[in-house]
């Protein structure tokens, strides 16, 4: 299997969001129940919010699997801490149907790279507490240095930060 990365435009939205859909329920309904994802989902994914993210400085990475000319997963970054070189991972998801084969650690290896290239030394995540995920990132060299509570509407995202040295 082929691997192909690309920079996202505002014209890969629609990408983005399908991937994101396939991807976000599965994931936190059995955490957070059905109406806080939903909400979350349709303030970060509206088409205006994600355009607002690409403007604000997130690059978004595409991964493709060549043979199949199928977008898979998909990636955001941004600086966090220019000073320090901190970049922070902002979202990392694959479509339910090819994780498990490795393909989530490849992509997570290209956002390395290219935070790398742009001269970070750190990369930082946020990963709700309850979120299985959480241990795929240690496997991977992630370490928990805080936990956080944010409010998002009604709502909170209760997260652990997770750096990993570049």
């Amino acid at each position: 299997m082929n691997l192909n990365y690309r920079l996202a435009t505002i014209e890969d939205i629609d990408t983005i969001r399908e991937i994101a859909q396939k991807t976000w329920f599965t994931t936190y309904e059995p955490i957070l129940g059905k109406e806080q994802p939903q909400f979350m989902f349709d303030l970060i994914y509206s088409h205006e919010a994600l355009a607002e993210q690409m403007n604000a400085g997130q690059t978004f990475i595409i991964q493709y699997i060549v043979e199949e000319e199928q977008a898979v997963a998909f990636a955001s970054y941004s600086v966090k801490d220019a000073t320090d070189g901190i970049y922070k991972l902002n979202k990392i998801y694959l479509n339910p149907s090819f994780q498990g084969g490795g393909l989530g650690k490849k992509l997570l290896t290209e956002v390395e790279q290219q935070v790398k290239k742009l001269g970070g030394n750190w990369l930082d995540l946020n990963v709700n507490r309850y979120n299985k995920a959480r241990f795929f990132y240690e496997k991977v060299g992630f370490v928990i240095i805080a936990e956080e509570d944010i409010p998002i509407g009604d709502y909170f995202m209760n997260d652990y930060v997770m750096r990993k040295k570049l």
